[in-house]
């Protein structure tokens, strides 16, 4: 018996507990941006230092970043980053929860590809 509860349990968190797409920004090919969507979760003002080529920026901070996600096909692919990925990676489990079915975190973040540029 405890056996069978014990087996429901692990079902039941794994479950529940989303994998989160990731990919290494610097391995992302060019080609691929021209069928994303890319969005710097960044502030405004980080944005503004410093940004990839057609992301658009959606803060993930600011009380608006679930509408600016609102007009967005739930099916289309979205590539995030943030200045390391910390922040990518907690916006891309929370469209996931939100039903957005390809989201991948860009792993490393901007610092990683203004590093890779170097």
């Amino acid at each position: 018996m405890r056996l069978v509860i014990l087996m429901g349990m692990v079902l039941f968190v794994g479950l529940g507990c989303s994998q989160i797409k990731e990919k290494n920004i610097t391995e992302v090919a060019r080609t691929e941006l021209d069928t994303i969507l890319l969005v710097d979760v960044r502030t405004p003002k980080e944005y503004n230092e410093g940004h990839l080529d057609n992301a658009v920026n959606i803060d993930w901070m600011d009380d608006g970043f679930v509408s600016g996600f609102e007009k967005i096909d739930k099916d289309k692919t979205i590539y995030l980053y943030c200045r390391s990925g910390r922040r990518s990676a907690s916006a891309a489990k929370y469209l996931d929860s939100l039903g957005y079915s390809e989201v991948y975190n860009l792993k490393g973040g901007y610092m990683a590809y203004e590093n890779a540029r170097k």
